[in-house]
């Protein structure tokens, strides 16, 4: 077993690097034939570091449709860091994109422009080399809303500023960080997102029941372990493709499978049997979805089933009915002080009944009124347009904030800040193509 376990990671490795030497090869091609152009200098105020690679993208595609909006106030670019992840931009990111591999070329981007504020989706390792530049605000948005433990990280610390939903981040940080001034460094925007979903659903509306289920992936330790296409899925999908009453509409987490082959193939069984279904009844309109954007995916469906992840307040920011799968990993963190002591919760003996839990959750009054009320705890407003209007109102503090600063330090030479203890070539994006 270990010699085939290192033959695999030998395989891994050498195809990531392929991957990688082929995207980079492509990106020089473009360069060259002058594609891939830099803005003007001193034309931007607002930069969104992306240092990841393609997996990771789900992070800032949610992003998209509120920094459009952002840009038509404030020039915003996305800085990638990855080849792989920059071909993809290039083809789907509605915002100017530049690709910044070296840190050479990272420092000369930071004096060219004249940026305010840097926008940050997740917390990879690489942010830290963005974060030695000190004149602009460093600002963590984060990839969604939940109580997972990552989402009172002390990582949190990083940043000069956090956006956050509202009320019950603010608190779970409180509650967390030690020495952290929340109600300084923190800013409630809720859920911008909300006031940009869009897209028209792949099925007709009729009288079916529309269920989605969205699960997280496998985690990549034991005390993440939400992931629950194994212990739930299988026998939830395969009760509601059985019943003419429903329609499922599957969208599983893009990592599904990549820490445990098991979860990969659960969910290419459900894709399977969501095609048979179809087959079998052309009417039915089952749907495996893994498009790019969400949208419709949180407003349209009667009722979702979600582990605890981000789409459970993604949801939750909807006011629509959901159920929240138990984790069977007695290891997996569950801070249940806040909606999840509340919530619904779809055990594995509940998604052998799958039927009645949702039933059950679309018949309570009492489920309906929690519901409301912890919607308005974690995101306050959800008028549309409020969230917008927050998130526009905290960037125009803070430029306003970063203004007073330039004028206090106006005539300072700004100098060069090299790092010299980064390899050029070390780290270089082996998962990037991927």
């Amino acid at each position: 077993m270990p010699i085939a376990e290192d033959v695999r990671t030998a395989r891994r490795i050498l195809g990531n690097a392929w991957r990688s030497w082929r995207s980079r090869n492509r990106l020089e091609a473009l360069s060259r034939g002058g594609e891939l152009k830099h803005p003007e200098p001193g034309s931007v105020r607002i930069a969104v570091y992306f240092a990841d690679n393609n997996v990771n993208l789900y992070q800032l595609r949610q992003w998209y449709a509120p920094l459009v909006e952002l840009s038509k106030t404030w020039p915003v670019v996305v800085v990638s860091r990855s080849p792989g992840a920059m071909l993809r931009l290039r083809e789907e990111c509605p915002l100017p994109v530049v690709y910044l591999r070296k840190v050479t070329e990272l420092e000369q981007f930071v004096l060219d422009q004249n940026l305010a504020l840097v926008f940050y989706v997740n917390q990879n390792a690489r942010n830290f080399q963005m974060f030695r530049y000190g004149r602009m605000w460093h600002v963590f948005i984060n990839h969604g809303e939940s109580d997972k433990a990552y989402m009172s990280s002390s990582q949190y610390k990083a940043y000069d500023y956090s956006f956050v939903a509202g009320r019950a981040a603010r608190e779970r940080l409180r509650s967390a960080l030690w020495g952290f001034d929340v109600d300084h460094r923190t800013f409630e925007i809720g859920r911008p997102q909300v006031d940009h979903l869009a897209g028209e659903p792949p099925y007709p509306r009729d009288d079916r029941i529309v269920v989605l289920y969205s699960p997280t992936w496998e985690g990549d330790r034991s005390s993440m372990g939400y992931g629950s296409v194994v212990s739930h899925g299988e026998s939830l999908t395969e009760l509601l493709l059985a019943d003419p009453r429903f329609r499922l509409v599957y969208r599983p987490h893009p990592r599904t499978g990549a820490a445990d082959a098991e979860y990969g193939r659960a969910s290419a069984r459900i894709v399977g049997a969501i095609a048979a279904a179809n087959a079998r009844d052309p009417d039915a309109h089952h749907v495996f979805d893994d498009s790019a954007e969400l949208g419709w995916q949180l407003v349209e469906p009667d009722v979702a089933i979600t582990d605890v992840s981000a789409m459970v307040y993604d949801r939750l920011a909807t006011g629509r009915p959901l159920l929240v799968t138990r984790p069977v990993s007695p290891e997996a963190e569950v801070d249940e002080s806040g909606y999840l002591g509340a919530c619904e919760w779809l055990t594995v003996t509940g998604a052998r009944d799958v039927v009645t839990s949702i039933r059950e959750v679309l018949g309570n009054p009492d489920a309906q009124q929690r519901l409301k009320h912890w919607v308005e705890f974690y995101f306050g407003d959800t008028t549309p347009g409020a969230a917008t209007e927050r998130f526009h109102d905290a960037v125009g503090r803070l430029m306003a904030e970063w203004e007073r600063h330039a004028r206090l330090h106006r005539g300072e030479p700004q100098l060069r800040e090299p790092d010299p203890f980064v390899d050029e070539l070390e780290h270089e994006e082996g998962l990037a193509a991927q």
